[in-house]
């Protein structure tokens, strides 16, 4: 058996008629194996396709991701969502040992050193508030899991050696004197990942949002707070300023809490920079970027009744 055996296998449960030209892996992501798929159909058109195989990790975390990823895509692309469309899901155990999904290849790429800084800040504004004209209480949505607990069972587990340098005690501290957070906002629909590496863009324009895997229901300002530090380690200040100004210009929403929601984002990141494989330099300038934004979360802490 090639290499190439399984995907062909693939290829013909989808469509007996077609040949897989070729299977390649692709790079990025930690939580799924993805194949990229070049197949032809009995016209002479070519087609590409991805193959997602969820790793043990997130097996583990959710044994339902394959069907939960396909249902969550055939949502978003419904809702005319730039996101890729599910094609097949297949739970059998007959090609692989776990569950696959089978998903549209969506030609782009992701973009760090825009030509139009603030077109692309607008784009990225405009599409994360999108995401969050989805009502969380759709029962179509039920299925995902809260955002809000997730952070509550990361502040249960603090670790015997907390990151000082970054204030890391003092923000579970903070955190845990404010939890749980009032909701002010109603819940809606949370990408989880909204940052460069998970946009793909064509000639300047924004064509797909990928890697749904981190996707919850809760308050929209979750996903503003994670996407905030993004940027900034992105490009700086400026634009994470400008494009929060432009996010809350297209929401009506309540941001008292952002502070509170910055603290979560940083308290998500502080533990995982020295394990991106970054150089020196880019490490450096990120835990000082981090370490600002901390600061600048901590000084704008609403007053809170303990």
């Amino acid at each position: 058996m090639n290499d190439n055996t399984p995907f062909e296998q693939i290829i013909q449960k989808i469509d007996p008629q077609s040949k897989l030209l070729r299977a390649w892996k692709l790079k990025g992501g930690v939580s799924a194996q993805v194949t990229a798929l070049e197949l032809v159909r009995p016209d002479g058109q070519r087609q590409k396709m991805i193959v997602r195989q969820h790793g043990p990790a997130e097996l583990k975390r959710n044994p339902h991701s394959a069907a939960d990823e396909s249902r969550l895509l055939q949502l978003v692309h419904t809702a005319g969502l730039p996101a890729p469309q599910p094609y097949y899901l297949d739970q059998s155990g007959e090609i692989f040992p776990t569950p696959y999904l089978v998903i549209e290849y969506i030609e782009g790429q992701s973009e760090f050193a825009p030509t139009n800084l603030p077109d692309y800040i607008r784009q990225f504004a405009t599409h994360l508030s999108r995401i969050h004209q989805l009502d969380g209480a759709q029962p179509a949505l039920s299925f995902l899991p809260r955002q809000e607990q997730k952070y509550a069972e990361k502040l249960k587990a603090r670790s015997a050696i907390l990151d000082e340098s970054l204030n890391e005690r003092r923000v579970r501290d903070t955190l845990e004197a404010l939890w749980p957070l009032p909701q002010r906002n109603p819940p809606t629909l949370l990408h989880g990942d909204f940052w460069p590496g998970n946009l793909l863009w064509q000639q300047g324009q924004l064509v797909a949002i990928i890697d749904w895997e981190d996707a919850a229901i809760g308050d929209p300002l979750t996903d503003l707070a994670n996407s905030r530090l993004e940027l900034l380690w992105a490009f700086g200040p400026e634009a994470m300023h400008h494009f929060t100004s432009l996010y809350q210009s297209l929401t009506a929403l309540d941001f008292t809490d952002l502070p509170c929601w910055d603290l979560c984002a940083a308290l998500r990141h502080i533990d995982q920079i020295g394990s991106w494989g970054v150089d020196e330099a880019t490490e450096r300038t990120m835990r000082e970027r981090l370490g600002w934004f901390i600061g600048q979360a901590m000084e704008r802490l609403p007053d809170h009744e303990f």
